[in-house]
This record gives structure tokens, C-alpha cells and sequence, in this order.
């Protein structure tokens, strides 16, 4: 049996980091139900949502759409929901012919429709490639909303909405943006279920 104290282990440190921003993040929540509502009258309306990050943060988008295009809990029709960096032959294409800057804004180009809705996943809030694409899409007519570390940063300044987690590791970042993924889904699912009733 170990002598070591689980109050001063890494793994231990994890977990209290998590749950302190947990906590404070939980006060956020309305955010994400607005989100979710709003994003069941954009695609139950024929509208599109575009997600996107880098890294982990692109799983997390990618986390996303499948929750759309497939189910969150229960079924319900399938809804359009693109995330921009899996198309690997497109994002190195256009890597290749006009930088990486551009990889996720020309796929807006490309995708996006006034109405729509971008979603940007950011632990930094700081990746040039994404404040690309959130300038792009403003310009289109879509709204976007961001998912970012702390505030203040450069996505967030791009952005209609953003939604920033305050916790000092990127994993806590991550681990409550995926929190607020699922947020979103429940949210959405509940205001299609109130449409249908």
C-alpha cells in the first residue's frame, strides 16, 4: 500500500483543479442553453452548424457534430453539422495552396450560409486559424460562438458569443469544453422536444 498522500499526487491535484473550475463554470450554463435552443431553430430550420479547432480542441468539435448528425440521448432526425478539419484532403490542400491560416476560413467560404452557426474550440483562444475562420464567418452572416480558455483573448474579441473556461491546464480547458458540448446537446434536444409537443 502506498504512504503517499493522494492530497498532494498529480492525479489528485487533476481532480480538484476540475472540480474548482466546474464550479464556477457551472454558473455558464445558461449560456449553453441558449446555444442549444438557438441552434435547434437553425438546423430544424434547413440551417447548418460548422465546428472546428486544433488538437484536442478539434475532437471536441468533432464530439459535436457526430452528437448532431447522430443522437445525443435519444432519436431524432439527423442534422447537418460539419466539422471543418476532418476532411483531410481539403484542410491540406488548402494548407498547401494558401497556408494554414486559411484552412478552416475557406472551408467557411466554401460551407456556410448567412443564418448558420460556426462553432470555434479553443483552449488558447489565440490560433490564427481560427480567428480567421471567425472573421470570415462574421463577415458571411453566420454567428459564431466560441469556446476558449481564459478571458481575455483574441477569439473572444472575434466572436458573437464565447464562452470561456477559467482553469489554469489546458486539460481542465478541455474536459469542461467537452462539458459544454454535451450542455449544448441537452439544450437542443429539449427545445426540439418542446417544438414537437
Amino acid at each position: 500500500m502506498s504512504t503517499r498522500s493522494t492530497e498532494t499526487s498529480p492525479v489528485a491535484a487533476h481532480c480538484d483543479e476540475l472540480l474548482d473550475a466546474l464550479g464556477a463554470f457551472r454558473a455558464s450554463a445558461y449560456v449553453t442553453e441558449r446555444w442549444g435552443e438557438q441552434l435547434a431553430a437553425v438546423l430544424s430550420g434547413g440551417g447548418r452548424l460548422l465546428a472546428a479547432g486544433n488538437g484536442g480542441s478539434a475532437a471536441q468539435a468533432q464530439h459535436l457534430t457526430a452528437e448532431l448528425v447522430g443522437r445525443y440521448l435519444d432519436d431524432r432526425p439527423a442534422f447537418s453539422a460539419i466539422a471543418l478539419h476532418a476532411d483531410t484532403s481539403s484542410t491540406t490542400a488548402i494548407a498547401n495552396d494558401y497556408g494554414v491560416d486559411e484552412v478552416f476560413a475557406r472551408q467557411v467560404r466554401a460551407h456556410g450560409r448567412p443564418g448558420d452557426v460556426l462553432m470555434l474550440l479553443s483552449t488558447s483562444g489565440a490560433s490564427a486559424n481560427l480567428l480567421s475562420a471567425a472573421h470570415t464567418g462574421r463577415s458571411a452572416g453566420l454567428r459564431v460562438w466560441t469556446l476558449t480558455g481564459p478571458a481575455p483573448n483574441p477569439l473572444l474579441a472575434g466572436s458573437d458569443e464565447s464562452l470561456c473556461v477559467s482553469a489554469a491546464s489546458t486539460a481542465t480547458v478541455q474536459e469542461l469544453h467537452l462539458v459544454a458540448v454535451h450542455m449544448v446537446c441537452a439544450a437542443f434536444d429539449a427545445a426540439l422536444a418542446r417544438e414537437g409537443s
